[in-house]
């Protein structure tokens, strides 16, 4: 069959479920995953033929995509600054806003520092395995509660040759502190913080395929993640420590009063590119 007799099938199956320019960078990163080829072959070889054997990839392919899987899924990788990362259903799939919040660390920071810096909930190690890789002199800690997706993020950390310490804590824990030896440099976070409430609005790629225990929280205590790691933070964090959080857009002032309430200086709230507040910073008293 012809390449392009696929792409047309492309997009009169999924017509209905993604808009044309998705479904066209769908078809161009599935040919580039599995067959090795770049988006304008059909541009120099309007009539390439693929093999059965390829068109039962790409037939595949489409099928997971009519359940509104995510792409990321589907060819086993996600792009994340210059990483490349697997993720699962134990992951979440790293999103641009998370860039943003390693972009705005990396900016605060010396290149050459010799910081201890500690990433709470990683899943994949998105935002640890980048500190890492961008600060050679920094030495970076990763938890989870899932051993699932610590595995996950150790597969990640071999595959872009990243050094990451990895650790299985609960950030609720009481004992929490206790495991980790500080004091810390940066503590950074992007926790569960989707209310119940705002569940309409999340996409069935995302509700159906990434981890539940990730995303939401309950309406009536959905600053709780936040809660607890600005408490610990307070410990952990060195006099001038910086914490820095991802943030639900709906409660800015909400969460930025946790960290006033609990004596961080400087706090400070940041937009992403879409202009929503989705980044929030504080550093930690400088008296002991």
């Amino acid at each position: 069959m012809q390449l392009s007799e696929i792409k047309s099938i492309f997009h009169k199956e999924l017509v209905h479920y993604y808009p044309k320019e998705e479904i066209d960078s769908f078809f161009y990163a599935l040919i580039d995953h599995f067959l090795n080829l770049q988006k304008f072959v059909l541009v120099m070889q309007p009539n390439y033929v693929v093999s059965k054997e390829e068109e039962s990839l790409l037939f595949n392919a489409l099928h997971r995509l009519k359940q509104e899987e995510p792409l990321q899924h589907i060819t086993g990788a996600a792009y994340f600054r210059n990483l490349t990362l697997k993720v699962t259903k134990d992951t979440l799939i790293p999103r641009p806003e998370t860039e943003e919040l390693v972009s705005w660390i990396l900016e605060d920071v010396r290149e050459n520092q010799q910081l201890k810096v500690l990433d709470i909930g990683t899943g994949s190690g998105c935002i640890a395995l980048s500190i890492a890789q961008e600060l050679l002199k920094a030495s970076v800690t990763a938890i989870d509660i899932s051993k699932e997706a610590l595995a996950v993020a150790k597969q990640n950390a071999e595959k872009n040759g990243v050094a990451v310490n990895f650790l299985q804590a609960d950030v609720l824990s009481d004992n929490f502190q206790k495991e980790l030896q500080g004091p810390w440099d940066i503590i950074v976070s992007n926790p569960p913080y989707v209310r119940e409430l705002e569940k309409a609005e999340i996409q069935k790629n995302v509700k159906d395929y990434e981890p539940v225990t990730a995303l939401f929280v309950s309406d009536q205590d959905p600053l709780i993640f936040y809660q607890h790691i600005t408490l610990k933070a307070k410990i952990l964090l060195k006099p001038s420590g910086r914490l820095y959080f991802e943030i639900n857009q709906y409660l800015p002032e909400e969460t930025k009063q946790l960290l006033v309430e609990n004596s961080f200086e400087q706090v400070e709230l940041k937009k992403d590119i879409f202009g929503n507040f989705r980044m929030l910073k504080g550093i930690k008293s400088g008296k002991n």
